[in-house]
């Protein structure tokens, strides 16, 4: 990866991500250049100064789990977010969630005629397996340095303080990246504005879920039950990482809806020698029916899932312009070649995908028994897309289910059921969302293209990224215009064990947020 700057009129590094609730095809042709005009911003030493005055509040945040099934944690961060933005003069109140309450936050520009621009981010993060760390708990952040063999070290957390500062010093621990980063950048551009003497140029709004590691389940009710506190003239989300290169990036994201897939055996365990060869396994019989749903090079072979997208040769040309590095890309993920969906990396994101998250049967290992389970259980996540939402998806997989001979019931089988069919599975849609789509010409995309780009003639042009946010919820429900801008570094390995935030990165978005906020909208 190219090493960012820490040199404040540099925004080479930022990545966008770009579009509306319309499902128009993005244009790939470049976005006209916007005129805007920025500000003084703080200088290079108060950008600094505020990032390294935040590291023992980034650290104390990091420190609170925030896995949003346990709402006691999920409270205990709202609660220490409160209290952060309150210190920089942001007015908040939580609203209500089932117990796990999302934060909203305000600063009110002193421009009568400003515009209002809200802020989106998360506050919860994924599970963790602790065993899998390489530190002692996933909540207790370590500050870490390759050596000179290449591999991570711990290192002392004081090097942070070090003048100058070590860009390729990373924060290892669970939301380091995904996505309490991004709010301590935030809340750390407030500290180098006051430092500065300076105010944004726009109303600020900030909106932090509770649940978006979850689906989001509840956020387009309570959006909905909040437009008049949430309403803005834009949205702009942080969240997701930064194409490896560094470069400016427009890219767009596909929404994603779980499934668990069930399929019923016996009514109870039984012992494998008295009924193995007479009772049908439901766990082979799973494993045969998730391998019916794609092909040996990776393609989903459920009949039409991926006909509704169709790419042109410029969209292709585009895609193929990307300056992904193929081979890093196999050396990082470890594999000897990648799923044949797409001719390339960016290609392969455009199609509505089918994972299989997780499975269970029984038990392995030290709890293992000699048994026949009575079940076995696959969870899916699709990757939807403007054109394959997730009813469009369930339904093929319904139909492509039924066609190999099964029976859906709606939850545990019956008597009779069990009695009239042999093959019997249940498919039971999850949390999730689908996709949303912006023209790269928009207002709002044209301003922050604009800012970002006043000192790179160079772009990514990303037609859709790999991750997923509840954009479509939120536009739905709001209605208005937003942009996605990544700030945290491509490997951070966000939804896995050994989570980071290199700290370069960390410098980098808190001047990239400032450039933003003191550039009227």
């Amino acid at each position: 990866m190219t090493k960012s700057r820490f040199n404040i009129n540099k925004f080479a590094f930022a990545v966008l991500s770009v579009w509306l609730s319309a499902p128009v095809l993005a244009t790939t042709a470049p976005a006209a250049k916007a005129q805007v005009f920025t500000a003084p911003v703080p200088s290079q030493a108060q950008v600094l100064a505020a990032a390294q005055a935040s590291f023992a509040e980034y650290f104390q945040l990091l420190a609170l789990p925030n896995d949003a099934v346990a709402a006691a944690d999920i409270q205990k961060n709202t609660d220490f977010l409160q209290q952060s933005f309150n210190r920089r003069g942001f007015v908040t109140q939580q609203l209500a969630n089932n117990g796990k309450p999302l934060l909203y936050a305000e600063y009110r520009s002193q421009s009568p005629d400003a515009k209002t621009l809200l802020f989106y981010l998360h506050l919860d993060g994924q599970p963790v397996l602790p065993q899998q760390w390489s530190q002692p708990s996933p909540w207790l952040a370590v500050v870490k340095q390759r050596n000179q063999q290449g591999e991570w070290q711990a290192v002392d957390p004081q090097l942070l303080q070090h003048k100058p500062l070590d860009p390729e010093l990373r924060v290892f621990a669970r939301a380091a990246a995904d996505d309490k980063g991004p709010i301590m950048m935030l809340l750390a551009a407030f500290d180098a504005l006051k430092a500065a003497g300076q105010t944004p140029a726009f109303n600020v709004k900030v909106l932090l879920d509770s649940e978006e590691e979850k689906g989001s389940p509840t956020i387009k009710a309570i959006a909905k039950a909040n437009a008049t506190l949430l309403k803005a003239d834009g949205l702009l989300i942080l969240d997701g990482p930064q194409h490896a290169s560094n470069k400016p990036t427009l890219v767009f994201n596909r929404g994603a809806t779980s499934l668990t897939l069930t399929v019923y055996g016996p009514k109870a365990p039984l012992h494998s020698g008295h009924y193995g060869n007479y009772v049908p396994n439901p766990a082979q019989r799973l494993a045969r029916l998730l391998a019916s749903m794609k092909d040996d090079d990776g393609r989903v072979t459920v009949p039409g899932y991926y006909d509704t997208v169709q790419l042109s040769a410029t969209e292709r040309e585009a895609l193929a312009t990307v300056p992904d590095d193929a081979a890093a890309l196999l050396k990082r993920t470890g594999i000897a070649r990648p799923d044949a969906v797409g001719a390339n990396y960016q290609e392969a994101l455009q199609y509505p995908s089918l994972n299989i998250r997780g499975m269970q049967a029984a038990a392995v290992g030290d709890k293992a028994a000699n048994i026949i389970p009575h079940l076995a259980v696959a969870e899916l996540d699709l990757r939807t897309t403007p054109e394959a939402d997730s009813a469009y998806l369930t339904g093929l997989l319904e139909r492509h289910i039924k066609a190999q001979g099964w029976y859906l019931t709606k939850g545990e089988p019956t008597d009779a059921e069990r009695a009239k069919y042999d093959k019997i599975a249940s498919l039971t849609p999850g949390a999730g969302g689908d996709a949303a789509r912006t023209p790269l010409d928009s207002q709002l995309g044209n301003w922050v293209y604009a800012v970002l780009l006043q000192d790179s003639n160079s772009v990514v042009r990303v037609r859709m990224m790999g991750g997923s946010l509840p954009t479509e919820q939120l536009v739905s429900a709001l209605q208005m215009p937003f942009v996605i801008l990544p700030l945290v570094n491509a490997d951070n390995n966000q939804h896995s064990f050994d989570e980071n935030l290199r700290i370069g990165h960390y410098v980098d978005g808190i001047q990239t947020l400032l450039r933003l906020l003191r550039t009227p909208y």
